[in-house]
């Protein structure tokens, strides 16, 4: 495992707790300053190394998005057993896990989503399973921060067979965007390099969540929980945790 690609677990509150997943071909670094902020909120809080992540890019390979979607699962059962409110926060590809675990497990109590990706406009993607059976990487797509001197730990190639997985995953996620109903909290950089706008514009407009918040990020780029809108996306995520507990708690009442 790379050096600062742990796995994160801080226990906290057995009311509220939240399970954070990180994005393709990057670790817990990127979420690691998240998920202390929402330790020190006084959360109990999860973020798992995706299998294939945190090693070696060729191990990615040798993954699919249902060996990355069982650890987020299994985290979030574990959670669950410890806590009675539970919420799931993505970036990225962690987006895209975190709306099938929405779409899987109705009782979450909200999703926090940050440059989710369901799609891409780019043309050589539907040539990518054609690809990746004979070109094994690209050049990689980590790394886009607007903060100077700020660095994603991530694999510093694109392994195609994971990104062609990962395409299959986007399918299956919007499929069924329509069965995703909890609060949403979507947060979106102004200017992204990774996934485009498009992304950000079908999830809001396809689940069917009434209770839907959108925050576009004017200072940072794709990976905007290392830029400089972290303090903000921080903030507002803990403000949205409680403010959703609080109407549940008062629903139950």
């Amino acid at each position: 495992m790379l050096v600062g690609a742990e796995p994160f677990a801080h226990e906290g509150s057995e009311d509220i707790g939240v399970l954070l997943c990180h994005g393709f071909t990057s670790t817990p670094q990127s979420m690691r300053a998240w998920a202390e902020h929402l330790a020190e909120a006084g959360l109990s809080v999860r973020c798992p190394l995706l299998p294939g992540h945190g090693t070696r890019w060729q191990d990615l390979n040798r993954t699919t998005w249902r060996d990355w979607y069982s650890a987020v699962e299994h985290a979030l059962d574990e959670l669950r057993g410890r806590c009675r409110t539970v919420f799931v926060f993505g970036l990225s590809m962690g987006g895209t896990l975190t709306l099938r675990l929405a779409e899987q497990h109705p009782d979450i109590a909200g999703i926090v989503l940050v440059n989710p990706s369901v799609m891409t406009l780019r043309k050589e993607a539907k040539l990518l399973p054609l690809i990746s059976r004979v070109v094994p990487s690209l050049a990689a797509i980590a790394g886009d921060i607007a903060k100077p001197e700020t660095v994603e730990l991530a694999y510093s190639r694109l392994p195609l067979r994971g990104m062609a997985s990962l395409q299959q995953l986007w399918g299956v996620v919007r499929a069924d965007l329509a069965s995703v109903r909890q609060p949403l909290l979507l947060l979106h950089s102004a200017v992204d390099h990774v996934v485009e706008p498009e992304n950000s514009a079908i999830v809001l407009n396809e689940v069917s969540s009434e209770d839907v918040t959108e925050v576009v990020l004017d200072d940072s780029y794709h990976v905007a929980t290392l830029d400089h809108d972290a303090p903000r996306i921080f903030g507002d995520s803990v403000e949205f945790v409680h403010r959703v507990h609080r109407e549940r708690a008062g629903e139950t009442v």
